[in-house]
């Protein structure tokens, strides 16, 4: 993506959110079903449901319906009512995430080559 003109960190696009009502109302429809089977798993936790095989599996399928229900109200909210901002970034290179300085990324030299020389002199007894 490239954009002339842009510094990293400009916002390279800024879509407001729709904030429809129908969406607002859709959200908090969806809130009151989350907060009834929230209760209703709760109670049954309490009241020993789980204690029951049919139970365990009613329970189980209370917690997927909630989870499918926060998901959808999530869904909205960021669809509706979060604005689409796309933010131009810098790719940063693998070095500069160890905190680097550019001029030292391939390191310093240890003991100034001697162990170029320790291979050199067990090179020719190591081909043998």
């Amino acid at each position: 993506m490239s954009s002339s003109g842009s510094t990293y960190g400009d916002i390279h696009r800024y879509e407001p959110a729709r904030e429809s009502t129908a969406a607002a109302i859709a959200i908090v429809l969806l809130t009151v079903i989350e907060v009834v089977f929230v209760f209703m798993f709760a109670y049954g936790l309490v009241s020993g449901w789980g204690l029951t095989e049919t139970g365990n599996m009613f329970l189980g399928a209370i917690l997927a319906v909630i989870f499918v229900d926060l998901a959808f109200i999530l869904a909205l909210y960021r669809k509706e009512f979060l604005p689409d901002v796309v933010i131009v970034k810098k790719r940063r290179r693998k070095w500069e995430d160890l905190y680097i300085r550019e001029e030292d990324v391939d390191g310093e030299a240890l003991g100034d080559g001697a162990w170029d020389t320790v291979k050199r002199a067990v090179y020719p007894y190591y081909k043998r």
